[in-house]
């Protein structure tokens, strides 16, 4: 071998010391370089120095509301994560409605560049940015979120819904994190929001929310102090956090505070629920009073026995719903109009029945029965013919929908809370016709002797038509009210002609003030017995008792007095 080609571990070692010095070199070169760009010679004048000097890196400019609501559109699920933080520090009050929808998967987008970004409100498509309602839905995509993200959404939502100024949204916010469960980060939060607060239902939900965390304070008295503040509160998840005290805490005094509260909130539940069942028990009643008081007039001061009453119910409510059909961007407004025009439409079929079949059978009882239930059978074959057999839906207006919600356990429905209303005023309004118009005092005087009547000079053929055209205008304006409880079909009136007369027959025939009473009581105790005996059984119930009663009473609870009683 060559020894100039002999390669020895000494040789190797020189190599990779040589190797280390230059990488050492090669490595110094850019910081010099550097150096020498930013330092400035000594003997430059002030103003080279001044303009050798770089300038600070301008700041990033952070994107706007519209840009981070755009960048949402697009992006992985970690990104649109990032950009809801952002967005979460922003202080725009269309942000809320943004994130509601993102949650609820109502937030929709397109691929245009930038992005036009809608909230899909049912059938309605508005701008989210701007509120313009779009007409065409054409590209646009829901965005998309995960479990993760949905749950960051709804405590951010709750978070800017502690501060909206509705005072709704910030009693539902703090319901939120009640279910959700109080950390100490909400707890300082509601803590803070508790000094500026001015609804007192918010601030009792908030101290609920407190006294909820505290449970799990490690201090014996905070906990003390937490389970009286619940022992006032109705919420479900105070009285879980309770019962979860009462039956498993170590702390014989915790224990048996935490059973007291929970009997006494057991208490008031008990009383809001009476509460409830009466509302629906005057409710129900209004609706047979509705159904009723025509008949009053008609049977109770006429002496008719009008088996068609409930097939002018249904032509009442029939009419609310052709008005539906004939104006459908007047919903708000539909019922305000179906009043007048089914008491019209309702009142001329009535007078119609009178002068064509009624005013020839008079003194007959039996034969208006009759002749009426087979009016009744052709009405409704008219219905199914015109209208067809099936069920019509009619739209409830957006201020009769909802629900008032006075406490946790104790709601009342804005239908049945109008309805009641609507039943009030259609009786005073009626006796006010009865008591204070010259139609009510002829048919008054028809009603307790005719022949004098007639002697006087009193009509009373048509004091009959207009008489019975009253009671069936008020019944077809008790099919407006019903339309808004239950379909409207052929056989909407069915249901509604028993309960009528036992309502008239109970409350004393004739007598309006009776037709009150009898409904009203009536609706209570059908209400009270159903949750024990069940809705049929109730009612035969309620009619066996109004059968007994008759037979001790058969004038009914306010029976007439005078000629009219004597006749």
């Amino acid at each position: 071998m060559n020894p100039l080609c002999r390669f020895t571990p000494r040789h190797t070692a020189r190599f990779l010391h040589a190797a280390l010095l230059w990488l050492l070199c090669f490595s110094l070169l850019p910081l010099h370089a550097s150096a020498q760009d930013t330092e400035t010679p000594p003997d430059f004048p002030p103003e080279a120095q001044a303009d050798a000097v770089p300038t600070a890196p301008q700041s990033f400019e952070q994107p706007s509301f519209e840009q981070l609501v755009q960048q949402l559109a697009g992006g992985s699920l970690r990104d649109r994560a990032a950009t809801v933080q952002q967005l979460s520090s922003q202080s725009d009050e269309r942000l809320a409605d943004i994130f509601n929808a993102l949650v609820s998967g109502d937030l929709l987008a397109n691929k245009d560049k930038p992005p036009v970004v809608a909230i899909r409100n049912g059938d309605q498509l508005t701008d989210a940015l701007s509120g313009a309602e779009l007409a065409d839905s054409k590209g646009l995509r829901r965005i998309p979120v995960n479990n993760s993200l949905r749950t960051q959404l709804r405590g951010q939502v709750a978070q800017l819904n502690l501060n909206h100024p509705n005072t709704d949204k910030r009693y539902a916010a703090v319901q939120r994190f009640i279910r959700d469960g109080v950390d100490a980060e909400t707890a300082a939060l509601l803590q803070a929001h508790q000094q500026v607060e001015e609804s007192g239902r918010v601030q009792d939900a908030i101290r609920t929310a407190l006294a909820v965390y505290q449970l799990q304070s490690p201090e014996r008295d905070v906990r003390l102090a937490a389970i009286d503040e619940l022992s006032g509160s109705l919420e479900q998840e105070a009285r879980n956090a309770l019962r979860g005290i009462a039956e498993n805490d170590a702390d014989a005094e915790l224990r048996s505070a935490a059973a007291e509260a929970i009997e006494s909130i057991q208490g008031r539940i008990s009383f809001y629920r009476f509460v409830e069942n009466l509302f629906f028990g005057l409710s129900l009643g209004s609706v047979l009073l509705l159904a009723a008081i025509g008949l009053a007039i008609t049977f109770g001061v006429m002496g008719v026995i009008n088996m068609a009453h409930g097939e002018l119910i249904m032509i009442g409510a029939y009419t609310t719903w052709g008005v539906q059909v004939l104006f459908p961007d007047l919903i708000e407004w539909s019922l305000l109009i179906a009043i007048p025009a089914a008491f019209l439409i309702t009142a001329l079929v009535g007078i119609a029945i009178e002068r064509g079949v009624i005013r020839f059978l008079y003194g007959r009882p039996l034969e208006t029965l009759l002749a009426t239930f087979g009016l009744s059978l052709v009405l409704q074959q008219a219905v199914r013919t015109l209208f067809s057999p099936l069920n019509r839906s009619v739209s409830s207006p957006e201020w009769i929908s909802g629900t008032l919600s006075i406490n946790p356990v104790l709601s009342i429905t804005y239908t049945r809370l109008y309805i009641l209303i609507f039943g009030l005023m259609v009786f005073f309004a009626l006796m006010l016709v009865m008591k204070r118009t010259t139609l009510g005092l002829k048919v008054r005087a028809v009603s307790q002797n005719r022949a004098m009547a007639r002697a006087v000079g009193v009509r009373s053929s048509w004091v009959d038509a207009l008489t019975f055209g009253l009671g069936s205008g008020v019944a077809g304006v008790a099919g407006v009210a019903l339309s808004q409880l239950t379909n409207v079909g052929p056989n909407l009136g069915q249901a509604y002609i028993i309960d009528s007369f036992m309502v008239v027959v109970f409350g004393g025939v004739g007598n309006l003030w009776g037709t009150l009473v009898s409904a009203m009581s009536l609706g209570l105790i059908n209400n009270f017995l159903e949750p024990y005996a069940g809705a049929m059984l109730a009612k035969v119930l309620v009619l066996i008792m109004l059968i007994l009663f008759i037979q001790k009473k058969p004038k009914g609870l306010f029976p007439q007095k005078g000629r009219a009683a004597a006749d």
